[in-house]
């Protein structure tokens, strides 16, 4: 053959909503998320691959959060939705109470664009209720919606509580039904309300069609789930975009309210476009094809909780004939930065240590080359070959603090905001971080910055 096909791809989003799930709990409703698993290419093992939001106090909820999946055609990709309702804040299933739970292939929910199925429990539907997906090929484009919405003078038709108001949007379907696209936190204690800005891809807005019709449900949010609808409009990207003037002022209609009150009812309040552009999303390529410079740190882990080096038992264990943990996660994620790393020069940081020569001052942002004015070790090998040197020169001491490195490398991301340059961060730990506090507001000072922070753990302590 002179040449093959290409693969035949192409990007789905599923939009899931359940009706009438079991109520488990005693003084309130069920607090439902739904968890999708997959089997990964060639596996027959079960795998998560994405999460809902969890919404509070509902037996009938519309998850917010799109599931992005690739539909390939010539592969039978099995997909298993399970219901819990969430009892903590753990992470593990086993502590929630299961819901109900239904199986598929995306091919079935692609050809039937939208389905309406029985929750099962052990194979059997009951009273468990049902799960709605609806399957939608997403287009290629690239652009978002940035928005913002202040209202006025919404109507509180009660005499007790506070309006809690918050938006929902939902996009036309070509069945004339809606989807959910997106949903905005909601603002305490107001009738004239400001909520944040916020951005969403086009092509889960709307599908890419700047025409397509827009409905906004304005809601005051309660605690009990049963959250009261204030009244709606509808609009289309095209003309938010417009921006902020009276194109963009929406009288909010309570349409059962207008239908009993007649001539005498007027509106529901007022919500207007505060900011609205439409915004290029540009992807991790385009920015290298535009000329970016990745510049990865490595941070590693000198603290006396790794054990002693000279002892087996130890995370640091110098063994010539096999490498220890530390040098395999440098190895396994270090080599991937490096085919991204301009010039392959590495600066290695290290933390909790005593330095030479009198090993009296721990430090926690020291060069673990040795050299005080250049931090810089080439390849992932040369790195190997620093932290090994670095063994045998430092005393492992402590505490773990990671605010130190993430700091510095910080100041280095802070000088390059326009995007000429981008700096990823690998911190590798035993996982006993003890600057909490100051870790956390690092992250979050940094969060703004053109950098990504990767942690590996090893060894068996949590992070």
């Amino acid at each position: 053959m002179a040449g093959s096909a290409a693969t035949p791809t192409s990007l789905v989003e599923l939009t899931i909503s359940c009706r009438n799930l079991r109520d488990t709990d005693v003084f309130s409703k069920s607090d439902p998320i739904c968890i999708i698993f997959h089997q990964p290419f060639g596996s027959k093992n079960w795998v998560e691959f994405k999460r809902t939001e969890c919404i509070d106090n509902t037996l009938n909820p519309n998850f917010a959060t799109k599931i992005p999946i690739t539909y390939h055609f010539e592969e039978q990709q099995h997909l298993w939705f399970k219901l819990y309702d969430i009892d903590s804040g753990s992470y593990k299933l086993e502590d929630h109470d299961f819901l109900g739970e239904f199986e598929c292939t995306l091919a079935q929910l692609v050809s039937a664009r939208k389905i309406d199925k029985p929750l099962l429990e052990n194979g059997i539907s009951g009273r468990n209720g049902t799960i709605i997906i609806v399957a939608e090929e997403l287009s290629s484009c690239k652009e978002e919606l940035v928005v913002q919405f202040v209202g006025r003078k919404l109507e509180n038709t009660s005499w007790f509580c506070s309006l809690h108001p918050f938006l929902e949007f939902y996009k036309s379907n070509e069945d004339n039904s809606y989807t959910l696209v997106y949903r905005t936190d909601k603002v305490r204690s107001t009738c004239d309300p400001v909520w944040r800005e916020f951005s969403v891809p086009l092509r889960t807005f709307c599908s890419g069609d700047e025409d397509r019709n827009i409905k906004v449900i304005c809601k005051s949010f309660k605690t009990n789930g049963s959250h009261k609808t204030i009244g709606e409009f509808y609009t289309t990207v095209n003309k938010l975009k417009t921006g902020p003037g009276s194109s963009n002022s929406y009288w909010v209609i309570h349409e059962e309210r207008k239908r009993k009150k007649g001539n005498s009812y007027k509106n529901s309040g007022e919500l207007m476009v505060n900011k609205a552009q439409i915004r290029q999303v540009y992807s991790f390529i385009d920015y290298l094809k535009g000329g970016m410079e990745l510049n990865a740190f490595i941070g590693i882990d000198f603290t006396a909780s790794n054990g002693n080096p000279q002892s087996p038992e130890s995370l640091h264990y110098m063994n010539p004939g096999r490498p220890n943990q530390y040098v395999k996660a440098i190895t396994a994620v270090g080599e991937i930065i490096e085919d991204y790393d301009t010039d392959k020069y590495f600066p290695v940081l290290g933390f909790g240590a005593r330095l030479p020569p009198d090993h009296t001052k721990v430090s926690h942002e020291f060069f673990v080359n040795g050299d005080e004015s250049n931090p810089f070790c080439y390849k992932v090998a040369g790195v190997v070959d620093a932290y090994y040197t670095c063994l045998n020169r430092v005393q492992l001491y402590g505490p773990t603090n990671f605010a130190p490195i993430i700091n510095h490398v910080a100041r280095f991301a802070a000088a390059h905001r326009s995007g000429d340059k981008y700096f990823i961060l690998l911190i590798i730990t035993d996982g006993i971080i003890t600057d909490m506090p100051q870790t956390k507001e690092a992250i979050v000072d940094a969060a703004v910055l053109p950098l990504s922070i990767i942690i590996v753990g090893v060894g068996d302590a949590v992070l």
